[in-house]
């Protein structure tokens, strides 16, 4: 075989489409529809999102951010955020299949506009308080204007009646608990939840103007055996929820975005059938009954991941048929 004919070989001419979307001033999600299962050799098709070249790629007002850590769109779920500060703008949306694959068959894109004009970020209010000074913690979280705050478990972070909220969030447990045995996702809309996040990883997003909805933790290992977890949180609209068991998702029936949180993890048996102080704040009593209620008919091993749990599951993408909704800005 000559070196011709070897360097041919290894080359595989792929289907690749090409499309400019333009998009006005604003925060989009963009999600891959459910396509059939991806080829396990190539993982095509897939789906990239990039500036376009020349006058058209104007990276001074437009932002991409993928949940993947590689950049593509693959699984149906996949979601990226596009952020344009200053409309129009375009992107470049790029098709990859395989040489026999069906061009009709090719991934398709949902647009979900969350809000309009997110070109400039609101001026930091007269009373925002001085950074905190350097201290141990088990929580961080990103706050609009203020930035990034820390605090330990069972306080608040963010502050409850602000009106700032929150983009993004970190647990790693100082108290001995591994990292890896809690993992957490946010809430982005309706039934629409960010991939699992495991201990000590930021999730959510920094820079691009997006608030979350919600969170929703859980512990596994050998720690969800010895120890149990809750949450609550405060929202922009003055409204709370929580606190919840480990596993459910704490977010406003409005969905509005989140301003505080706090998560309270401790050993099994501990100050039993007692609601932690952390919530008091945010009780009345009839949310403390009803605590206590679900407190006690909790069974633990509800809380922890199934055995069998799906792939898609475990990604935390959205289930097909349960595509974003629009967040009302």
């Amino acid at each position: 075989m000559s070196d011709a004919q070897r360097a041919a070989r290894a080359i595989t001419e792929l289907k690749v489409s090409g499309h400019l979307m333009t998009l006005e001033a604003g925060l989009y999600c963009i999600v891959q529809n459910p396509v059939r299962a991806a080829e396990v050799a190539s993982g095509l098709p897939g789906v990239r999102l990039s500036l376009p070249p020349g006058p058209a790629g104007r990276p001074e007002v437009l932002s991409i951010r993928t949940f993947r850590d590689d950049g593509w769109l693959q699984a149906g779920g996949d979601a990226a955020l596009v952020r344009v500060a200053e409309g129009p703008a375009q992107v470049l949306v790029t098709i990859y299949q395989s040489p026999t694959a069906d061009a009709a068959a090719a991934p398709s894109l949902q647009v979900v506009r969350l809000l309009e004009g997110v070109g400039g970020r609101a001026a930091a209010p007269a009373h925002a308080p001085p950074p905190a000074a350097p201290q141990a913690v088990d929580m961080l979280a990103h706050v609009q204007v203020q930035g990034d705050v820390g605090g330990r478990l069972g306080t608040w972070i963010g502050e409850r009646g602000s009106k700032r909220w929150v983009e993004g969030f970190a647990v790693a447990p100082t108290g001995g608990i591994p990292a890896d045995d809690i993992e957490y996702q946010a809430v982005l809309g309706r039934g629409w939840l960010s991939p699992w996040v495991e201990g000590g990883q930021f999730c959510g997003s920094r820079g691009m103007a997006l608030p979350i909805l919600g969170l929703r933790l859980r512990l596994r290992g050998a720690t969800a055996e010895t120890h149990e977890c809750f949450y609550a949180a405060t929202f922009v609209d003055g409204s709370s929820s929580g606190p919840v068991l480990a596993g459910e998702a704490c977010e406003a029936e409005t969905l509005a975005a989140v301003e505080a949180f706090t998560i309270v993890i401790r050993p099994r048996g501990a100050d039993a059938g007692e609601v932690p102080a952390a919530f008091e704040p945010i009780l009345t009593a009839a949310s403390r009954a009803q605590f206590l209620a679900r407190l006690a008919a909790a069974d633990p091993a509800e809380e922890k991941p199934a055995a069998d749990q799906t792939a898609a599951d475990k990604a935390g993408r959205v289930q097909p048929g349960a595509a974003p909704r629009p967040r009302k800005s």
